[in-house]
C-alpha cells in the first residue's frame, strides 16, 4: 500500500508543484532523506520507507487543502488530515507510531521552511537548491522562485502583456497605412 502511496504522492508533486523544477524536487527528497536518518537514529528506526512515504503524503496535502478524499469508501475528509488518517490506520493495524510521526515531522519541517516561512513579513528562502544540482538537471539558474508564489489566483496571466486590455481592439494590421510597428505586433 505504501509502495502506491509513493508513487502517486510522488507523480502529482512532480507534476504540479515541481513541473520544470527537477533540482529543487531532488533537494526535497535529500532534505527529507537526511532529516529522516538524523530523527531515525533517535527513535532506533532502521528502515524510514514508510516515513519518506508519510513525508511525500503530508507535503502533497498540505499544498492541496480543499480537495476532497474519500477513504476506502467510508471516510470522508479534506487531504490535510490524510496522514492523520493513515497514521490511525497504522495504528489499528498494529504497526508503531513512530515511523509516522517521523514521516510527518520532516513533512511539516520541509512545508514550513518552503512554503510558510518565506511569505512572512521578513521571511526568506532557507532551502535553496544548490547551483550543482540545478545544472545536473539542466535547469535554469535565474529561476529561485517556486511558481506559486506571487501568482494571480488560477496562475494566468490574462491580459498582463505590456499593458493591453482584454477586449481592446487589435491594430489595423491591413490597412496599407505604411506603418510596419502594426505589422510586427
Amino acid at each position: 500500500m505504501f509502495l502506491f502511496f509513493n508513487q502517486s504522492y510522488c507523480r502529482m508533486l512532480e507534476e504540479s508543484f515541481f513541473r520544470d523544477r527537477t533540482a529543487d524536487f531532488v533537494m526535497m527528497f535529500l532534505f527529507g532523506g537526511g532529516l529522516m536518518v538524523f530523527f531515525g537514529l533517535f527513535v532506533n528506526l532502521l528502515f524510514l520507507g514508510q516515513a519518506f512515504t508519510l513525508m511525500l503524503v503530508y507535503v502533497w496535502s498540505r499544498r492541496n487543502p480543499f480537495v476532497r478524499m474519500n477513504f476506502f469508501g467510508v471516510l470522508n475528509f479534506q487531504a490535510p488530515y490524510l496522514p492523520w488518517v493513515l497514521m490511525c490506520c497504522s495504528m489499528i493495524l498494529g504497526n508503531t507510531i513512530w515511523v509516522d510521526v517521523v514521516g510527518m515531522g520532516v513533512g511539516h519541517i520541509y512545508y514550513f521552511l518552503e512554503d510558510v516561512f518565506p511569505l512572512q513579513a521578513n521571511g526568506y528562502r532557507i532551502l535553496k537548491t544548490p547551483h550543482f544540482l540545478k545544472v545536473l538537471f539542466n535547469e535554469h539558474i535565474d529561476n529561485n522562485n517556486p511558481p506559486w508564489v506571487g501568482d494571480r489566483p488560477g496562475g494566468f496571466q490574462w491580459g498582463a502583456d505590456e499593458g493591453e486590455n482584454l477586449g481592446a481592439q487589435a491594430p489595423n494590421v491591413g490597412a496599407g497605412d505604411g506603418n510596419d510597428a502594426n505589422l510586427r505586433r
